[in-house]
This record gives structure tokens, sequence and C-alpha cells, in this order.
């Protein structure tokens, strides 16, 4: 029999707020974090909005105790900020931090490469070396967390591109289901950076104005950092805690179609939505409310809603929370399964922002005020990642 899962921690950094209540405020009084950027470097802030956490590097340095090597990206500082919260939230001690049932998976799709520039320059012997210069690797940010907190149990990094915190989410529910762990800490940070926007730009896919998701008009998504991380637990490790939610289900499918586009018939999406119902034991009709992966682009917002038919019908309540956020890569599953279990902790839905002309060829729509009474048991969060990779993830009410 599968050991029950459930979250007892949670802690974010994003462009709405510094911690779990910062967030959690921004997204019941409807108040976007998409702007002008103050931080980050690039010919871009000047033309384009981004979702930027209101901190210098320096800033972070100081909210995280005993975080002053030179070396740490700010990729590992907003992710040690998150880990910081999450570790408290869920009450775990130093010995069960340490223990080697507790194991660590994170993600990240810059990770240490956030500083382009300095990238650049060691790698062509440009005068003497950055503080970075060990520290580009993707799983950069991870090994120092576990350096940071002595941990010795099962690590690991994932980068799916936009579904990778999903499915390190869908990773620890597995190791505890079977046993491998009785705890893993699970999330992903991503940072603005040349690398990634510019990248982004090339594609043509970047909105001169805050994103619109699912919005007739959507022209392109807006970037965004963030660092977001959840404690799960075997349930019978959570006994006099508090149970944010279970995590009841997850499915992961390729759509095997283009390296930055899902396909016409939604058939990755199809395929995850339908697992992760599968796994989770549920019917669609179950399924009271979805975070949808509502980049904003014109691609994946109509095949989503091509997806949202095909499993659904009808699909329940939906929202896009990137509309706060702007897209936040590697770190967006991690977030948006915070959002929605927030919203199930709370029973409510956030409005789904800038959408003033839904798509006309869809009978539906997203939530666009805030719904502040929906009864909801069960809660499905998409990720859907370049390359193809798709994961859907269940959240329910723990009883």
């Amino acid at each position: 029999m599968k050991r029950k899962v459930v979250v007892t921690g949670m802690g974010v950094i994003s462009s709405l707020g510094n911690n779990l209540n910062e967030n959690h405020q921004s997204l019941r009084n409807a108040l976007s974090g998409i702007g002008k950027a103050d931080f980050f470097e690039s010919a871009y802030v000047a033309t384009l909005p981004f979702a930027e956490i209101n901190a210098s590097d320096e800033q972070l340095r100081i909210k995280v105790p005993n975080a002053a090597n030179p070396s740490y990206t700010r990729t590992t500082l907003i992710a040690l900020h998150a880990v910081l919260e999450a570790i408290q939230d869920a009450q775990l001690t130093t010995e069960q931090l340490q223990s080697n049932r507790t194991a660590f998976i994170s993600s990240s799709t810059v990770g240490g490469m956030c500083y382009t520039d300095s990238l650049y320059n060691d790698a062509n012997d440009n005068g003497n070396p950055s503080p970075y210069v060990t520290s580009y690797e993707g799983s950069d940010h991870t090994v120092r967390i576990a350096l940071y907190f002595g941990l010795t149990g099962y690590t690991d990094t994932i980068n799916t591109a936009c579904s990778s915190s999903a499915n390190a989410i869908m990773q620890g529910m597995r190791l505890i289901q079977t046993g491998r762990a009785d705890r893993v800490i699970v999330g992903g940070a991503d940072c603005l950076a040349k690398y990634t926007v510019n990248g982004f730009n090339a594609l043509r896919i970047l909105s001169e104005s805050p994103c619109k998701p699912f919005d007739q008009n959507r022209d392109g998504l807006t970037l965004g950092e963030a660092a977001a991380y959840l404690v799960l637990e075997a349930e019978e490790c959570s006994i006099g805690k508090r149970k944010w939610a279970e995590v009841s289900g997850a499915g992961n499918a390729n759509d095997a179609y283009h390296p930055s586009a899902t396909s016409d018939d939604a058939r990755g999406p199809v395929l995850a939505m339908t697992r992760a119902l599968d796994n989770a034991g549920l019917r669609p009709d179950q399924i009271a409310y979805i975070n949808a992966h509502g980049t904003g682009t014109e691609n994946n917002d109509r095949t989503e809603c091509v997806g949202f038919q095909r499993v659904f019908g009808t699909p329940p309540a939906f929202n896009s929370t990137k509309s706060y956020t702007g897209h936040t890569l590697g770190a967006a599953g991690s977030l948006e399964a915070v959002f929605t279990i927030l919203s199930i902790a709370n029973q409510e839905v956030y409005a789904s922002l800038n959408c003033e002309h839904p798509q006309a060829e869809f009978a539906f729509q997203p939530a666009r005020s805030h719904i502040q009474v929906l009864p909801i048991a069960h809660a499905m969060s998409n990720s859907f990642g370049f390359g193809g990779n798709c994961t859907s993830l269940i959240f329910s009410a723990c009883s």
C-alpha cells in the first residue's frame, strides 16, 4: 500500500513578496508583481516588463544567515531564502534535516549561469576569474544548499525546462510513497538572467506589456524570478504538524511534437492530466480548481484549453497565476503548487489578471475576479515545458 504524502511546510520568494504571507496577500488583492526591473541589468529593461524580486543580491545575502559566500549566485540566494522558510514552517529539527531519510530535490533552468557576462568572461579567460567561476553548473544551488544544511540523504537536480520543479514534487512524492524517504524538500529557483531573457527574445515570444493569459489579444509571456519549496512528509511522520494538503496524484508525458510548442491536439497535456487523475484515483468532475500553465503565448493558451475540453468537457474554475509572477521557468511548477495549495487551504480562487477579452473559440474563461468561497477538495496544477515535457500535479485537502 502506498504511503500518503502530505505537505507540512512551504516557503516562497517572488515578485509578489519575500515570504509566503506576502505572496498570499498579493494574490488575494490582485496585486501583480510585473513591472520595471530595478536590479536586473539588461538592455531590455527599458522596453520589456519583468517580474523581479524586490531585493538586490546584497540585500538577499543580509536576509539569509551565513550567506556571505561571494560565490553564491542569485539563484542560490533566493533558493536558500525559500528553503529556510519551508523548513521553519514544517518545524524540521536539525536531526531530521541531516537524517539520511530526508531527501532534497531541487530544479532550475539557468542554474549558476545567471551571471551571463561573468560566465562569458570566465569561459574566455578574460581577466581575473570572477567569484562565480566555480558556480556555473545547473546543480550548483542544490549542492550549496545541501552543504549549508548538512544534508546527507538522497539529493538530485532536475532540469526539464518549465516543468522542472513540478517534476521535483512528483519525484519526491514517489520517494516517500515507495518508502525510500520519510520526507523530501522539493522545489526550484530561477532568477532573471541575460542567458534566458535573450533566448526567449530570440523566439519572439516576450510581450512588451504584462502577459495576458487566455486573452484573445495575448502576444507573449513575461519573464519573472522566484524560488519556492515544499516539505513533503509521509503522513505518519507528520503527527502534530499542520498539514497544508495531500499530494494525491501526478502525471508526466512528453508531447514529442516541437522543441518549444505543444501539439494542436494537446496530446502531451491531455496525457499528463489523465495520468495524474488516474494516479490520484479521481474523476475529472472531482477537480474543483486548476492552476493552469497559462503563459500568455498564442500556442500554449489555446492548446491548454483544447486539453481542458478533451479531459473535462467544461473545465472547473481555473486561472493563470503567471499573470502575477510572470513565467518563473524552473521555479514555476513549485511556485504554482504553493499557490494551488493556498487556494485549497483558504477555499478561494485568485483572479486571473489582464484577461479583458477571453479567447473567442472557447465557451469557458478563467476566473476574472477573486472567488472568495469555493469548496475545493481536489485541485490540479499544470506545468508544460519546452521539449514537450508536460506534468500535472493534484493536491487534495487533508481530512
